[in-house]
């Protein structure tokens, strides 16, 4: 079974904010993407960041701290669509708190 790459599209929305969509798998091969990807946001200065991993199939603990780094290097992030398998994760690690509750969906709709 050939590895699922990582697939990273950064949409800019209303107010600033920044969507970053992850589909695939983040993990040890990918996590760099992510926080390469997110290093290209610095310019953006205090710009919002929501992280949507509807599309992620797999994070290990590489993803986690590449969840960790892109927190620190935009300042705050929101995350969204996330499983309840990564829920769990994240709850055990206390990132939950650290990683911002997900947005509502009228959250989502409003900041576009």
């Amino acid at each position: 079974m050939p590895d699922q790459l990582l697939t990273i599209e950064t949409t800019r929305l209303a107010a600033g904010n920044v969507r970053l969509r992850l589909t695939g798998e983040l993990d040890y091969d990918s996590a760099p993407d992510l926080v390469a990807a997110a290093a290209e946001l610095r310019g953006d200065g205090d710009a919002p960041v929501l992280v949507d991993l509807t599309g992620v199939t797999l994070c290990d603990s590489s993803g986690l701290s590449a969840l960790l780094m892109v927190h620190r290097a935009a300042g705050a992030i929101r995350l969204t669509g996330v499983s309840s398998q990564l829920q769990r994760m994240l709850d055990r690690t206390g990132l939950s708190e650290l990683l911002a509750e997900a947005y509502a969906d009228d959250d989502v709709r409003a900041i576009g």
